[in-house]
């Protein structure tokens, strides 16, 4: 599975990276506004240095909700990088521009998806990825982990190559739960990636392991 962070924080991407384990980056405009990055230009620039980070896969949002309109601000966001993925929202029009841009050999990410036949029509337009929002599913008493695999399950019916990005993800919970039916992508905070890395047990044993080391030193 692989592991994309959710921020626009550079320095939390390069700590990402840094532990080997990052596949990926994906960001919104609520993500950009909360590292002050304001203005086309900046944010353009901003999506830059996040590529200039990790390998591929950084998902940048369109602003338009007109198919038109998306049109023109995808290609210019495709147009910073090659490691650019332009994030669509889950609309009429946004289902025609996956299309377009399928068609361009330009990858994108589908957000927004909070039902199995959504990710179904994202997936017959030609969506590189598909986002079904976990944890916002969870907020409204309705089983978000049960959507990711009702749609890995169609996918894998039908041979779609949409792989699935599972978002929203809040904890290791979720992360582990995403792995074990067969999500393709989960993005996440660094924190919850971060507590994969916790258990008492290990803690434990470190610290014995450390004790014995020092007594074979006296």
């Amino acid at each position: 599975m692989k592991f994309f962070i959710d921020t626009a924080n550079l320095e939390e991407i390069k700590d990402a990276y840094a532990m080997g384990v990052l596949d990926g980056v994906t960001t919104n405009p609520s993500l950009m506004a909360k590292v002050g990055v304001k203005g086309k230009e900046a944010v353009h620039a901003h999506y830059k240095a996040i590529c200039d980070i990790v390998d591929a896969n950084v998902s940048a949002e369109v602003l338009s909700t007109t198919y038109e309109e998306m049109i023109k601000e995808g290609e210019e966001l495709a147009a910073i990088d090659p490691k650019i993925v332009v994030k669509i929202p889950m609309i009429e029009d946004g289902v025609k521009a996956i299309k377009y841009f399928s068609n361009k050999g330009i990858d994108t990410n589908c957000t927004l998806i909070f039902s199995a036949g959504q990710a179904l029509l994202a997936a017959k337009a030609g969506a590189t990825y598909v986002s079904p929002f976990i944890g916002r599913l969870d907020d409204v008493s309705t089983d978000g982990m049960q959507l990711v695999e009702d749609i890995v399950t169609i996918f894998e019916n039908y041979g779609f190559g949409t792989q699935v990005l599972a978002a929203s993800v809040r904890h290791p919970m979720h992360i582990m739960q995403c792995a074990a039916i067969g999500a393709d992508v989960a993005t996440c905070p660094l924190t919850a990636i971060k507590a994969l890395l916790n258990h008492p047990l290990t803690d434990k044993g470190l610290a014995q392991f450390v004790a014995d080391a020092k007594k074979m030193e006296e």
